[in-house]
């Protein structure tokens, strides 16, 4: 895919916020130009992109791909072949000259050590909130009609399954214009892409990430109504086709879906490739390495997609990255979120028959799933399900708690998952994302806010209050310890150790942070309610 599509990028201009007809008409007279210029970045400077990936330029790939042209892609690349050989040549002084180099946001801001951790992450929503964007030339920003929320650190963008989480904090901050400014920008990018990007960068647009936009929106509809949801029926509708796309068609996987004997389930699957722009030297390396071709690209990307980058949850042999295998994979989470979007369309859609009969049956087709291929009666957890080796993976992770969030478990299963997890997972800091100590980001030690957060609401949907009080508890006493030693809230947690920072991934620990906050004001309130 080397150019987004014209009628792509006239949408996201128009749809955009637009006072008179004069700026409209200014605005449409600049689509060819901003076409012609926003393109996938290492396809646009070719040579020159791979080079300063592998050199590492920038310590961090992403750094270089949020970049902003001065000039033309075509002026720069002609610039470098005519200097590149030059004995002089200095190739990070080049890109210097010829981007405008972002910066970290947040990691500036000073936090205030009279205030309590609560007033800590009020005081940052103002920082993370980006306004609505207008296109620049020369850049990978998908731009949004209305302000958003970005994570902080490294992510200068908006994320898509970020945003739920982060939305948790802004209700309770009541900054509900704000949520539904969000809300209005994902059913933008629905309406527009054609789904919702991982995040709103041209190299994030071959992939999505785990489908929260029914969770939104039923968040939203809590506090002001069921028209919320007559306002993004049709965007979540859109939203369904998308992941479903394929389901009809006769081969065994198709984009999102895969067939099994008892019906159509869903997987993570990127349509690119190649390695990932903002990870390109990661990427390009290990595949190297291993002569995995596009197919570990391919699931190495999927994996991207699906939250968790990277986790054993998604290697053949549960140890290392160099035996990926994503897109072999039914994960329990996904289909879990599916059925909970299927439950809200079969509410917005009622008078829809044929529609409704589909969503009813596709609902069944993945409580079977959990039944007959993804529970493990021996130990009493849902597991994640390779249906190219038929069998279940064998990972225990927190992608467990999914069924519980969303109700499909029997209670005899949430019984079992819940004494699993009490046995097995629960740690001085919360909960492990899963219990493999294998160095990446998402396994153990190191815990998510997103997950804590499932695994108390799933827990509490089946009357295990008091284990769920206790996650939630020591979840925010590690916040807060946290937040007392550094004057920060971040991305991740060592759950097993509180005196230890988390690690693992492909970038350092950020802060700001956006879903570290919603969880952390939402699990106050849930613990304030008690």
């Amino acid at each position: 895919m080397k150019y987004f599509i014209l009628p792509i990028f006239c949408f996201l201009l128009i749809s955009c916020k637009i006072e008179n007809k004069e700026k409209l008409e200014s605005a449409v007279d600049q689509v060819d130009t901003i076409t012609n210029e926003i393109i996938h970045i290492d396809e646009a400077l070719g040579a020159l992109f791979k080079e300063v990936q592998l050199s590492q330029v920038f310590e961090d790939g992403k750094t270089f791909v949020d970049c902003v042209a001065k000039h033309p892609f075509d002026t720069i690349v002609s610039k470098y072949n005519r200097q590149k050989n030059l004995p002089d040549f200095d190739l990070e002084s080049f890109i210097y000259v010829n981007f405008e180099v972002p910066t970290l946001i947040s990691s500036d801001f000073k936090s205030d050590p009279n205030r309590t951790a609560k007033e800590h992450v009020n005081s940052l929503w103002p920082v993370l909130t980006r306004a609505a964007d207008s296109l620049q030339s020369g850049s990978t920003l998908l731009p949004l009609p209305q302000p958003y929320v970005v994570p902080g650190g490294r992510f200068r963008e908006v994320y898509y399954w970020d945003s739920y989480f982060t939305m948790l904090g802004l209700m309770e901050s009541g900054k509900y214009e704000l949520v539904e400014n969000i809300l209005d920008n994902f059913k933008h990018l629905i309406e527009t892409v054609g789904h919702i990007p991982n995040g709103n960068r041209s190299y994030y647009i071959t992939r999505s990430q785990p489908p929260f936009f029914a969770e939104m929106v039923a968040l939203f509809a809590q506090e002001k109504g069921d028209e919320v949801y007559d306002k993004y029926k049709n965007a979540l509708r859109k939203e369904y086709e998308f992941w479903m796309e394929g389901a009809t068609q006769k081969e065994t996987a198709v984009n999102h879906t895969v067939k099994l004997p008892i019906g159509v389930l869903n997987r993570y699957y990127d349509q690119g490739s190649s390695p990932r722009q903002e990870s390109y030297r990661e990427d390009y390396l290990q595949v190297q390495e291993t002569h995995g071709g596009e197919k570990m690209y391919r699931d190495l990307r999927s994996g991207a997609e699906s939250g968790w980058d990277y986790s054993t949850r998604w290697f053949a042999d549960g140890e290392s990255i160099e035996t990926i295998e994503t897109t072999d994979i039914l994960p329990v989470d996904l289909n879990a979120l599916l059925y909970g979007l299927e439950e809200i369309l079969l509410t917005s859609f009622a008078s829809d028959l044929a529609f409704s009969k589909q969503l009813k049956a596709s609902m069944e087709i993945r409580k079977q799933f959990l039944r007959q291929y993804s529970w493990n009666d021996k130990e009493g957890v849902f597991e994640d399900y390779n249906f190219v080796d038929s069998n279940r993976t064998g990972v225990k992770s927190l992608a467990m708690v999914y069924p519980l969030f969303f109700k499909m478990a029997t209670q005899d299963e949430a019984y079992k998952v819940a004494d699993y997890l009490e046995i097995n997972f629960l740690k001085p800091g919360g909960l492990p994302a899963t219990l493999n100590h294998s160095g990446q980001q998402w396994d153990a030690p190191n815990g998510w806010a997103p997950l804590q957060w499932m695994a108390v609401r799933g827990l509490e949907n089946y009357g295990h209050s008091k284990l769920a009080t206790t996650i939630a508890e020591r979840w925010v006493a590690l916040n807060e310890k946290v937040y007392q030693n550094t004057g920060k809230f971040v991305e991740k947690y060592n759950v097993e150790d509180m005196g230890l920072e988390a690690g693992g991934g492909e970038y350092p620990v950020q802060d700001g942070f956006g879903w570290s906050n919603g969880v952390y004001l939402a699990m106050k309130a849930y613990l304030d309610n008690k």
